[in-house]
């Protein structure tokens, strides 16, 4: 049995690159971008005017001018006006290109018009006021957008304000999902007294959605040879196996045998942890293939899933390091064997903007109902099993 860190260190090591795809920005959002993305032109590309007015020259403010003519209207999108005379201005609104010969746009709020002119009434107004210069935000040829970030929705805009319509992005891994055991049943059955619903496969394909990957699900009975065949196959054709229950050392546990069939080698197996004790990793020789089999207990598998697969996912993406979060206990809690305990937690700040994790206790790794309530796990050291109000430990959130 090895430790979370050396099992992390495992399963990091593994990290290796899936290539890149062409996407339509709009269904970008989510993805790694695998390009530097660059203005086509200054930002914003012309003299832009931000408030609704008039535009004019300051010049003629300064020479105490206070009445101009309204020479014409001048919306976004159109063609700029140009002055011919000092007393005269362009009726101009928000976004508009500022005329070349005008260089102030004075809001209406400090203007009154009527008859075709335009009177100042007295306000504070400075030469340049209310425009947005061209280049402001970015040069020609400058950066918008490094490779290596999550395509936000603020990227999106950058890239349809840039012109670009097709974004490079890394490629996600393909992802089976796989449950066994004749105890489950699918979610539209009527289960037996001794049977239950399946649900740890649909919490996986959903996590991974929010990742991009939309995970196939597959069923193995309990069965050695349909087990042995259907994880050879599963090999082949995906990158990663995500399995969930039949890897401890029951009678009816197959996989691990399966997997050594199938030429996986094990990397490790059990972790010194609670939940998730079986934790089960690999790597196929061959195809390179990596196979996560975690615990079938539901709160094992959810935890197994954001501590080690995620993390081996953001790194495998070139992502950087989820940024450490630590939170205080805020009650005493006590945890009997000498196991790395991740303890589900929901999360507060109190007036001193301190993060706070009180502890929610269910009935063990079975005790799936308590997810719905917590946010967090918070990850306690295995050398003690008493621990204090008020102590700090990291968090693995998993509402994010």
């Amino acid at each position: 049995m090895i430790t979370v860190a050396e099992a992390e260190k495992l399963v990091l090591a593994q990290v290796r690159e899936y290539g890149t795809q062409t996407l339509p920005f709009e269904q970008a959002l989510g993805y790694v971008l695998a390009e530097d993305l660059k203005a086509d032109r200054d930002l914003p590309p012309f003299n832009r005017v931000t408030m609704d007015g008039i535009a004019l020259k300051y010049a003629s403010v300064k020479k105490g001018i206070k009445i101009f003519r309204i020479k014409a209207t001048q919306a976004a999108g159109e063609k700029p006006v140009e002055l011919a005379q000092e007393d005269e201005c362009i009726e101009i609104m928000t976004g508009a290109v500022l005329p070349l010969s005008a260089d102030t746009v004075i809001r209406y709020e400090d203007l009154e018009i009527s008859e075709g002119k335009a009177t100042l009434l007295p306000a504070e107004m400075k030469q340049g006021q209310n425009l947005h210069l061209r280049g402001a935000d970015k040069k020609q040829g400058d950066m918008v957008a490094k490779a290596g970030v999550v395509v936000s929705p603020a990227v999106i805009s950058l890239a349809a304000s840039i012109g670009k319509s097709q974004l490079l992005v890394k490629t996600v891994p393909r992802v089976m999902i796989i449950s066994s055991g004749d105890e489950l049943v699918d979610v539209d059955e009527t289960p037996s007294s001794f049977q239950i619903r399946k649900s740890n496969s649909y919490t996986i394909k959903a996590v991974l959605k929010k990742h991009n990957i939309n995970a196939d699900l597959l069923h193995i009975p309990d069965d050695p040879v349909i087990t042995r065949q259907k994880i050879s196959n599963c090999i082949q054709n995906y990158d990663v196996l995500l399995l969930s229950g039949g890897i401890s050392m029951g009678r009816f546990d197959y996989i691990p045998q399966a997997l050594e069939d199938s030429g996986v080698e094990k990397l490790f197996h059990k972790v010194a942890q609670r939940p998730g004790k079986p934790f089960w990793f690999g790597r196929h020789g061959q195809s390179g293939a990596l196979v996560f089999a975690f615990p079938g207990n539901p709160v094992a598998t959810f935890m197994c899933l954001h501590r080690y697969f995620l993390t081996w996912l953001n790194a495998t993406l070139g992502l950087p390091a989820k940024k450490v979060t630590y939170a205080a206990l805020g009650n005493d809690f006590t945890f009997k064997p000498e196991l790395r305990y991740f303890l589900q937690v929901t999360l507060q700040t109190n007036e001193q903007a301190q993060l706070i994790a009180i502890p929610v206790e269910g009935n063990g790794s079975g005790d799936f109902a308590n997810l719905a309530d917590t946010e967090a796990f918070l990850e306690l050291p295995m050398e003690r099993s008493e621990f204090k109000k008020g102590e700090v430990f990291r968090v693995w959130r998993f509402t994010d």
